[in-house]
């Protein structure tokens, strides 16, 4: 219930409040806003590695679950770059489009060239975008292949990328943690509830050191 009026509230303010906030606002609302979010659903946030200060940067993470924006908002905000299918998740969607998300239509490849131009030129304009470029999620024990045409937004801005890696474990044992895992048959709302569930689950967010693109291509 906590966690269902945390998610009410912040509608109405990205509904009421967010036209007036300046971006360094809209910035620390959305990283407060995720923290208590975490602390509701019990999931500790342990971030190792320098988040980023400024931008223009992009960060690219795994793709573990639908908890992994509120993580990743909570270690440091940013702009993300999300399938359209998460628009249209219940309460969450809301959440996700306020923050600012760029959607893509991922099997449109007119569309990713679109996604690819508005990243740029917000990249141009000095902003810190995510993406997950293994296109969707998977159980975090491994990496999935990338697909590589996000990257072209760097190297067009001519910005560095920054490697995120996202781990749910148990705080007790260190093992991984499968309660927020959202892959294959598992519905959201089946996450979700699991997650709610859920002991002992911490989100790890680790970063490494930025990397460019001089002498380098996307792939």
């Amino acid at each position: 219930m906590r966690a269902t009026w945390h998610v009410l509230r912040a509608i109405w303010i990205i509904r009421t409040e967010f036209d007036r906030l300046t971006p360094a606002q809209t910035q620390l609302l959305l990283r407060e806003w995720t923290r208590q979010m975490l602390r509701i659903l019990n999931v500790e946030l342990v971030v190792q590695g320098l988040p980023p200060e400024r931008g223009p940067l992009l960060q690219m993470a795994n793709h573990v679950s639908w908890l992994d924006i509120l993580v990743m908002n909570a270690a440091h905000p940013s702009r993300f770059v999300s399938k359209a299918d998460a628009k249209h998740w219940p309460l969450l969607g809301t959440l996700v489009t306020g923050a600012g998300t760029l959607y893509i239509e991922r099997e449109n490849r007119r569309d990713a060239m679109r996604v690819v131009h508005r990243m740029t030129d917000r990249l141009r304009e000095g902003d810190i975008l995510s993406v997950f470029p293994e296109g969707t999620t998977s159980d975090g024990r491994s990496l999935l292949p990338f697909h590589a045409n996000l990257f072209q937004a760097a190297i067009s801005a001519n910005v560095a990328v920054m490697p995120v890696a996202l781990r749910f474990v148990d705080s007790q044992t260190g093992a991984p943690h499968d309660a927020p895992v959202y892959v294959g048959d598992t519905t959201l709302i089946r996450s979700i509830w699991t997650t709610l569930c859920a002991s002992h689950l911490r989100a790890v967010v680790s970063y490494g050191e930025p990397q460019t693109f001089q002498g380098r291509d996307r792939r």
